[in-house]
């Protein structure tokens, strides 16, 4: 099922980009347009449009049952096991964008997780002082090795994108480890039933931001393709710092002065400033996405960013 919103999905999205050669005639359209490189905005939004009435009409109601039915503790043992289920797959690519301690740490919680945290139902590595989770996907590899990030897209399905995370998130689904473990040995449902609560679980950690975003925005799909972008920046600048806010805190002070604290995208409405995700302006962290008291929360736009593979 997956792999065939995957095909659907690059296959739209290869049409969208060829049809994305005209641009307004309208000069201030055409400069804008070319200022957010997005030159295929009124497509865009009309997939927009069609992905939030699933969302509202679909996703949102089944995770808010989730929510309230759901025990916190039992939520939080899943949310838990499926990102242990993807160190693996981060620590594969911490070494492709040449971060080998971060790979290290990423490995080093998976078989400590799994061992001593009930198959990773319990982050004992976090609890403990030592490394807490990041997050990171082929889509900052392409960045970090210099790939072109391309105009903005709208996937169907999945939301955000660009032209390099979109042919990421396709590349990542046949590149994930443990899903090709699972099919290998014949339980390719163990993946489907993965990829169901992965979605759900994090659908679920983004209800109330995203209920903000809707509440507050005058043009929320404007204000998701900043939030998007911001997000991506930060997490490629994340990677090319080596992934620095989610290691081991040192005892005693830390060389240079004091260690800084990661910082959250601010919020984007239809007015904010979009710029493309090269540079980010002074924004550190976002390498964890485990939503716990001494980590950052995640923004509302992961979840968009991010179903994952």
């Amino acid at each position: 099922m997956r792999r065939r919103l995957l095909s659907v999905a690059a296959a739209m999205a290869v049409s969208m980009v060829a049809a994305c050669a005209t641009l307004p005639e309208d000069p201030e359209d055409r400069a804008e347009a070319e200022a957010v490189n997005d030159p295929l905005e009124p497509t865009n939004r009309a997939i927009y449009d069609v992905n939030m009435f699933l969302d509202s009409n679909v996703a949102e109601p089944v995770a808010q049952a989730y929510h309230d039915t759901m025990p916190d503790w039992l939520r939080l043992a899943i949310h838990n096991l499926l990102a242990n289920l993807q160190e693996p797959y981060t620590a594969g690519h911490d070494l492709l964008q040449g971060n080998p301690a971060a790979a290290a740490d990423a490995l080093g919680r998976f078989f400590i997780n799994s061992t001593f945290g009930a198959l990773g139902t319990r982050d004992v590595v976090a609890e403990s002082g030592g490394a807490k989770r990041h997050k990171t996907d082929m889509g900052v590899t392409f960045a970090v090795w210099g790939v072109d990030e391309g105009p903005y897209l709208m996937l169907p399905f999945f939301g955000p994108s660009s032209l390099r995370d979109g042919a990421a998130r396709v590349a990542d689904y046949f590149a994930e480890p443990s899903g090709a473990i699972f099919a290998s040995q014949g339980l390719g449902v163990v993946n489907n039933v993965n990829m169901g609560l992965d979605t759900l679980d994090t659908r679920t950690e983004h209800l109330d931001a995203l209920k903000e975003i809707r509440r507050t925005s005058i043009d929320e799909y404007a204000a998701i393709r900043s939030l998007y972008r911001q997000f991506r920046a930060a997490s490629i600048q994340a990677s090319e710092n080596g992934q620095r806010d989610t290691r081991a805190s040192q005892p005693g002070p830390a060389a240079g002065g004091a260690a800084s604290t990661p910082a959250s995208p601010a919020p984007a409405s239809s007015t904010a400033s979009e710029t493309p995700a090269t540079k980010p302006q002074e924004v550190e962290g976002h390498g964890t996405a485990t939503p716990k008291d001494d980590e950052v929360k995640p923004s509302a736009v992961e979840f968009i960013d991010h179903p994952r593979k």
